[in-house]
């Protein structure tokens, strides 16, 4: 009966050191940890850690949010330890799926979590609306001024091989193909 912990942190920027120590502190004999965003369907750690754990272990983890991507994956998740014989522990939260008040909570801070992730994106698009509204240009500014732009195309007319222009400009294919439509 092992207790096994996952821990994840959405960017490599971020660490996983509270989190690792907070599954230590809890007992765990085996943490598996991944820099991926909790969006990301593939996230190889989890599905190791998924197929690691047996009947009689408990599996860890410090927030909800970290397990999965919607309230139904997290569902998904939990259904399939549960019928495996696998108990379900989240730290921060105090949920024990072994306990009728452990399951409620499970259900009710998993709707909330997925409630709040939609609002954060709601917010999100609604910032970058209104970014673009003011004249804020995202992506990777040009690497070429008008006139090379110019050039470029008078070059390519010119009967240029692309891959000239990728060499003479120090662009992609992709870059230069861009700039030949503008």
């Amino acid at each position: 009966m092992a207790i096994v912990g996952y821990a994840r942190v959405s960017t490599t920027g971020q660490k996983l050191d509270v989190q690792q120590d907070k599954l230590k502190a809890y007992g765990c004999e085996r943490i598996f940890k991944e820099k991926l965003s909790g969006t990301t369907a593939q996230r190889p750690q989890l599905q190791e850690c998924l197929r690691y754990v047996r009947e009689g272990d408990t599996l860890v983890i410090t927030k909800l949010d970290r397990l999965a991507r919607s309230t139904l994956h997290l569902h998904t998740i939990v259904d399939d330890l549960q019928s495996r014989g696998v108990q379900f522990v989240v730290i921060d939260q105090q949920i024990d799926t072994s306990t009728p008040t452990g399951k409620l909570m499970f259900t009710m801070l998993g709707a909330i979590a997925e409630f709040e992730t939609a609002l954060r994106h709601e917010r999100q698009m609604e910032g970058i609306e209104k970014a673009k509204s003011s004249g804020v240009q995202f992506g990777p500014k040009s690497r070429l001024d008008d006139s090379q732009i110019d050039e470029l195309k008078s070059k390519r007319e010119a009967g240029v091989l692309i891959k000239d222009l990728m060499k003479d400009y120090r662009l992609s294919k992709a870059s230069v193909y861009r700039y030949l439509k503008e």
